[in-house]
């Protein structure tokens, strides 16, 4: 087979290359060897959600005392299990999404697909050649530290399709993944234990979020193991297992998830043939998504941040680029995340101490987020914290009810290096829980601001 273009891997950013290419009125090909939109529709992004929103209902319901009424709520995961079924994931069937790629004119090959040359790849014996542009966009997997081969555990993909919750659970990796699940799944009645290995939760964020977001869940019952050494995993049960801790302890749960990151599959792809190393953590891209001659790559395979919004960012940067199109070179300076944990976790550009290792005039301002009327009217907790480098925001982070939102604007402003004094000429409004921002700019800068998180 032939086309003018051929994209390994539909998740949102091939997908997105793929049907952009189709429209544009080139021959394209489109290889997919799992489900046609990827990881986020049917595992990831929203599904995940779904449990998230759940959860927060449960949490919203049980703090009506004290402040409307009286509430008693009782728990049940089939409603939760049934949207993410019907709803999100069609009982994960891809047939409206291969639809939509072909009503814009683009082919379907189900495999898995291996580069075999300059714009060349190999589906099930069958050579694919792309006559202008070969793009790889195959994602990450689940990565599953090897003690944990053999030992019944979920990834992330298990516990979105649980049909029930467990009795008890064991979250191994104190990051997004595994925080929100483990919360979630807490909220439904599920006992919890996560263990990290690193010394705090979420440990790429500032450590006052880590400090504040360990103790909240804590309050909700989860039981935290952080700056401990596994030694040994062993089967528990049919479907449990048994972590033993250095020191002695030993956690047994009736479900373990492995939440320990992930990683691309370079040697599957055969990416070596392009001169690229096999075992790298990503295929190294240039600012407009070139991997050599005719070759391109997006989405999480390229090592840039595992997110939809990068993926689909990355993508347009390749539809230019293929077609001919100006458009600025990637920028990552404001790539924003959220873990949408509740408290959301909402972060942008550089933390306090990445700025300060790359040198210049550091500012630090950081308020409560109930320094915020509707912050203090909601009982929130978190906080706002902005990281300033020769008076230009270069990092921000919004952690509170609706946090990932807030972190909108301070986005824009890292994304368009808008100076701290211009900020402060805003007029925010009023009440709002983004108001906390505006407390935060008007409070002293200090190099590590002492106050209650609360």
């Amino acid at each position: 087979m032939e086309a003018d273009a051929v994209v390994v891997g539909l998740g949102p950013g091939g997908e997105e290359v793929a049907e952009s290419l189709a429209e544009a009125g080139l021959e394209v090909i489109g290889v997919e060897a799992e489900l046609v939109g990827g990881e986020c529709p049917y595992w990831g992004c929203i599904p995940s959600k779904m449990m998230v929103r759940a959860a927060d209902l449960l949490a919203e319901a049980r703090r009506i005392p004290g402040m409307a009424g009286d509430a008693q709520v009782e728990p049940d995961w089939s409603p939760v299990a049934r949207r993410i079924r019907d709803e999100a994931t069609d009982s994960w069937d891809d047939a409206v999404a291969v639809e939509r790629l072909e009503r814009k004119g683009g082919r379907l090959v189900r495999g898995h697909a291996r580069v075999t040359g300059p714009r060349t790849v190999e589906v099930a014996g069958e050579t694919i050649s792309a006559r202008r542009a070969l793009v790889l966009a195959t994602g990450q997997r689940p990565f599953i530290p090897p003690m944990f081969v053999g030992v019944p555990h979920w990834t992330n993909r298990d516990a979105v399709a649980a049909e029930d919750v467990p009795a008890s659970l064991l979250v191994i990796g104190g990051g997004a993944i595994g925080l929100e699940i483990g919360q979630a799944m807490c909220r439904f009645g599920t006992h919890v234990d996560v263990v990290e290995m690193a010394d705090r939760l979420v440990a790429p964020e500032e450590p006052e979020v880590s400090e504040r977001i360990t103790r909240i869940l804590a309050e909700e019952g989860i039981e935290i193991h952080t700056g401990v050494e596994i030694e040994r995993v062993e089967r528990a049960g049919a479907s449990g297992a048994t972590v033993h801790l250095a020191g002695g302890q030993a956690l047994s749960a009736e479900r373990m998830l492995v939440a320990t990151g992930r990683r691309a599959d370079l040697a599957s792809l055969g990416v070596g043939v392009l001169g690229l190393d096999e075992q790298a953590r990503g295929i190294p891209v240039d600012g407009r998504m070139r991997v050599a001659p005719g070759v391109w790559a997006v989405g999480d395979v390229t090592g840039k941040g595992a997110f939809t919004h990068v993926a689909v960012y990355q993508a347009r940067l390749c539809i230019a680029d293929i077609l001919g199109q100006p458009r600025p070179e990637a920028d990552y300076r404001a790539l924003p995340r959220v873990t949408f944990t509740d408290p959301e976790i909402g972060s942008v550009g550089l933390t306090e101490a990445q700025a300060r290792a790359g040198g210049g005039e550091i500012a630090v301002f950081a308020e409560p987020i109930a320094k915020s009327a509707r912050g203090w009217i909601h009982r929130g907790h978190g906080i706002v914290k902005l990281v300033a480098c020769d008076g230009v925001l270069v990092g921000a982070t919004s952690m509170g009810p609706s946090g990932g939102e807030v972190l909108g604007l301070l986005a824009l402003a890292v994304h368009a290096r808008v100076p701290v004094e211009t900020l402060r000429t805003m007029i925010f409004a009023y009440p709002t829980f983004h108001r906390a921002v505006d407390s935060a700019l008007w409070s002293p800068s200090s190099s590590a601001p002492k106050i209650d998180f609360a």
